[in-house]
């Protein structure tokens, strides 16, 4: 009894898998008609959801090239001190016995 409520079950959350896949399939096919091609369909997604702003002004630009410069600026930070470290590691020497 509880192989055959196992195997209902699988089928069920099979079935349930399938529709949503055939849903998203449809999806972004209707998406791609509608858009024409891959990368506008990408561009349109990165500004619904704001992973990138249009910038209409220098200084819209100059904020955004601002940000970036500050964010590489921390990763340097934090990467040249360890880099730093691992260079100037002293070198352990090991005595053989014979």
């Amino acid at each position: 009894m509880a192989q055959q409520n196992n195997k209902i079950a699988g089928k069920i959350v099979l079935g349930f898998g399938a529709l949503i896949g055939l849903w998203a399939t449809a999806a972004l096919v209707g998406g791609l008609s509608q858009a024409g091609s891959v990368t506008e369909l990408a561009r349109q997604y990165m500004v619904a959801t704001g992973m990138i702003t249009p910038i209409h002004t220098l200084v819209d630009y100059y904020t955004h090239i601002k940000g970036i410069e500050y964010l590489i600026c921390v990763a340097f930070f934090v990467a040249f001190p360890v880099f730093y470290n691992y260079v100037n590691k002293e070198k352990k020497t090991a005595k053989v016995r014979a």
